[in-house]
């Protein structure tokens, strides 16, 4: 049954007991079929300053603007709550919008809450089934998701029911505009942010996907790894300063066994042992992905382990290389560039990539053998290292061409 007359206004209403300052409360004012009901906006506003006849803040102070958009945002769930009452077959009245509005009688499941219990599950799963370096970009991602919530609706929490296209599209701005992240590093986040509300879905706690619509591109980023002229150049450079010399060996291990930072960092003696051929092989899990990853050991990774089988914290710690903090490896890192006349900034994703390609595909290692080297779940990772070995494409033209010339 549809209402006859219908009608929404903003009002300050005199309290009991007045303000020291005189402000009051914001309220809005429902109204079906002659029967009406308040519900407070909890803004606080001065009469002096307010526009009877509108019902809203006068003036063009940037705080009335402020306050006029927190109504026109307030207005719109309301006739939500009014759309919501339609699609169900309910009657449309001012004490079932109110009932909505405010939450009463339904449990009102929030944004904020549903991210934080997913996230404490996760942190009580870390070793199980997640790394700790996934549950903290989980939490980076829900401080990100309050923050723009905070932005966006001045609310602490949002009901998961306002979750739609229009809020995926605005999140995904102020991450670009606010927070300045480039298209790679917003499509993440979301990615994040996108799971929480898939699984909202599939309990039927929301109608349809806000992201259905939604593309999350992420471009393609092309890593120049080391040549194998550079990887010489470090490895033959003399470094005097023992700390630096002791940061460019470890970056070298990842370059000839293609482990992460994380990964080097956590190797220990018993994940050294002799494989089928009988030499010496690493068996670990990556901490990253928990995948299984076995790797032949190079003479090079085998000369940087003597090295420091006896380093005191290698002993201390029961630890195979002596990694400091990535924070202080990164910075040794730079002077390391800087001393070898490298232009490219050396990370230890470089050091990864360079296995991949300089080290590994490029010496007609097959990449089926690199994909399980590096740990990866599916070849289609292992392929975008593919993409940038130019060196072994020459060879393969090469050896068509003498193969054509010969038949």
């Amino acid at each position: 049954m549809l209402e006859k007359s219908f009608g929404l206004f903003f009002f300050l209403k005199k309290p009991k007991i007045e303000n020291e300052d005189g402000t009051r409360y914001v309220y809005l004012k429902i109204t079906v079929d002659g029967d009406s009901k308040e519900i407070s906006t909890k803004r606080l506003w001065h009469p002096l300053r307010w526009s009877k006849e509108s019902g809203n803040a006068a003036g063009k102070k940037e705080d009335s603007k402020s306050l006029n958009a927190f109504l026109d945002t307030y207005k719109e769930k309301a006739y939500q709550a009014k759309r919501l009452l339609l699609d169900n077959d309910r009657q449309v009245t001012a004490q079932a919008m109110k009932d909505i509005l405010t939450g009463k009688g339904e449990d009102r499941k929030m944004v904020i809450d549903l991210f934080q219990y997913h996230n404490d599950q996760m942190e009580a799963l870390i070793g199980k089934d997640f790394a700790k370096g996934t549950h903290k970009r989980y939490e980076t991602s829900l401080s990100h998701t309050r923050s723009f919530i905070q932005w966006k609706y001045k609310v602490d929490d949002l009901p998961i029911k306002d979750l739609d296209y229009d809020f995926i599209t605005e999140y995904s701005f102020w991450f670009k505009s606010i927070r300045k992240c480039n298209q790679n590093t917003t499509a993440k986040y979301l990615g994040n942010f996108k799971k929480i509300v898939l699984e909202c879905v599939k309990k039927k706690w929301l109608r349809s996907d806000p992201f259905a619509e939604f593309k999350l591109v992420k471009k393609e980023v092309l890593r120049r790894p080391l040549t194998a002229g550079e990887l010489k150049v470090i490895e033959n450079k003399k470094i005097e300063i023992e700390r630096i010399a002791q940061v460019r060996d470890i970056f070298l291990f990842s370059c000839y066994t293609g482990l992460a930072y994380i990964d080097v960092k956590q190797l220990s003696r018993n994940q050294i042992a002799k494989g089928i051929d009988g030499a010496f092989w690493i068996f670990s899990n990556r901490q990253k992905t928990e995948t299984a990853t076995n790797i032949p050991l190079l003479p090079q990774a085998i000369k940087i382990l003597e090295k420091y089988k006896k380093h005191p914290q290698c002993l201390a710690e029961d630890r195979l290389l002596p990694v400091l903090s990535n924070q202080k490896m990164n910075s040794y890192l730079k002077e390391i560039a800087d001393l070898c006349g490298i232009r490219k900034i050396l990370t230890y994703h470089i050091a990864r990539h360079t296995f991949a390609t300089t080290v590994t595909l490029s010496n007609n290692v097959p990449i089926e053998s690199v994909s399980k080297m590096l740990g990866h779940k599916s070849i289609k990772q292992t392929q975008q290292y593919a993409k940038v070995v130019d060196i072994k494409l020459s060879q393969d033209m090469e050896t068509l061409k003498n193969k054509l010339s010969k038949g």
